[in-house]
C-alpha cells in the first residue's frame, strides 16, 4: 500500500504553490507570516494527509486482526515504505485496500463542507491535506490506468478482489479519480450544488462496494 506516495507529495508541492499564489493575491497576508512559514504549513499538510492515509489502512487491518507493519518499498530510486498485512478474505482486503481512500474522502468532505471558501483563505496547512487528498488520488489513479508500480498498491488490491473474479485495474482508477476531480471543482466553484452531491454520492458509493466483493 501506499506505493505511490511519494510521488503524491511532489504533486502536493506543485499544487499548494499554485494554490498560495492564488490565496496571496486574494487575501492580504499578516505581516508575521512569512513565505517560508506558509510553505511550511503546507508540507506538514501534505504529510498528515498521507499519514491519515496510511492510518486508514492500518485501522482497518486491525479491525480484521490482520497484523499491520510497515515494510521497506524496493521500487523506484526514492525508499519509502508500503503498510503490509497477514493474508485476510478478499472482502476484508477490499476494505483494508479501500481505507487510505476512504479516509482521504472522509477528510475532503469535512474540508470542504466546514470550510467552503478554503480557496480563499490564509490556511496552508489545511490547503496541504486537501492537496495531498486529491494528488494522491490522481496519482492512483494514473497507476491503475496504466497498470504500474508496485505490486502492492491499493487499487491493484481492489481490483482483485471486487466481485467474483474482480475487475480491471481501470474500473477503480475511475472510482478513485471521480471523487478527486468533483472535490477540485468544489474548491475552485464552492457554490456548486452537482458537484457537492455528485462527490458524495461517488464516496458512497465506493465505500457500498464493498458488498460486492468477495461474491
Amino acid at each position: 500500500m501506499a506505493g505511490c506516495a511519494r510521488i503524491c507529495l511532489v504533486i502536493c508541492l506543485l499544487l499548494m504553490t499554485a494554490a498560495r499564489a492564488r490565496a496571496q493575491a486574494t487575501t492580504d497576508a499578516p505581516p508575521s507570516e512569512s513565505r517560508v512559514r506558509s510553505t511550511l504549513f503546507v508540507l506538514v499538510g501534505g504529510v498528515s494527509g498521507l499519514v491519515a492515509h496510511e492510518t486508514g489502512h492500518i485501522i482497518a487491518g486491525l479491525a480484521f486482526g490482520a497484523h499491520p507493519r510497515a515494510r521497506g518499498l524496493d521500487y523506484g530510486p526514492i525508499p519509502f515504505f508500503s503498510i503490509q498485512h497477514d493474508e485476510v478474505s478478499r472482502r476484508q482486503e477490499f476494505v483494508i485496500s479501500s481505507a487510505g481512500f476512504w479516509v482521504q474522502h472522509a477528510g475532503s468532505e469535512w474540508l470542504l463542507t466546514a470550510r467552503p471558501n478554503l480557496a480563499h483563505e490564509r490556511a496552508p496547512f489545511l490547503k496541504g491535506v486537501l492537496a495531498f487528498n486529491l494528488a494522491a488520488s490522481v496519482v492512483y489513479s494514473a497507476a491503475a490506468f496504466g497498470r504500474f508500480g508496485p505490486p502492492e498498491r491499493d487499487t491493484r488490491a481492489m481490483a482483485a478482489t471486487l466481485g467474483k473474479d474482480g475487475v480491471p485495474e481501470p474500473v477503480i482508477g475511475v472510482l478513485i479519480l471521480a471523487p478527486a476531480a468533483l472535490d477540485g471543482y468544489r474548491y475552485l466553484k464552492p457554490d456548486s450544488r452537482w458537484a457537492k452531491w455528485a462527490s458524495r454520492g461517488v464516496k458512497i458509493a465506493a465505500v457500498a462496494l464493498t458488498i460486492a466483493a468477495g461474491q
